[in-house]
């Protein structure tokens, strides 16, 4: 690859990580689970494109960005089910537990 293909190509990267960033930065706090839902489906494409990458590509620089891509995509995939996990736990409902020291009603 040429440098004017890298460097274009970092420059589009660099650039679709504002406009993400200033994307989700203006979302509704509302609108954050269905959200995340979204970025672990759009996180797991990621890793899947990573492992192509890295198991098509010959030259030694791009190995080392798909296994970098890898590893973040796997974090991140990883994390967002975790957190979503966690959000969803919160609103589980638990059964009442009966107060300490009051008789229960016999039917």
């Amino acid at each position: 690859m040429s440098a004017n293909v890298i460097i274009s190509s970092l420059f589009v990267f660099a650039l679709a990580g504002f406009v993400g960033f200033e994307l989700i930065r203006k979302v509704p706090k509302l609108l954050h689970t269905p959200l995340m839902a979204l970025t672990n489906a759009l996180s797991a494409i990621s890793l899947v494109g990573s492992l192509v990458i890295l198991g098509e590509s010959t030259e030694l620089y791009a190995r080392i960005l798909g296994f970098v891509a890898v590893v973040a995509s796997t974090i991140n995939v990883v994390g967002g089910f975790l957190i979503t996990d966690k959000m969803l736990r919160m609103f589980r409902r638990t059964p009442a537990r009966p107060v300490a020291g009051a008789k229960e009603a016999k039917s």
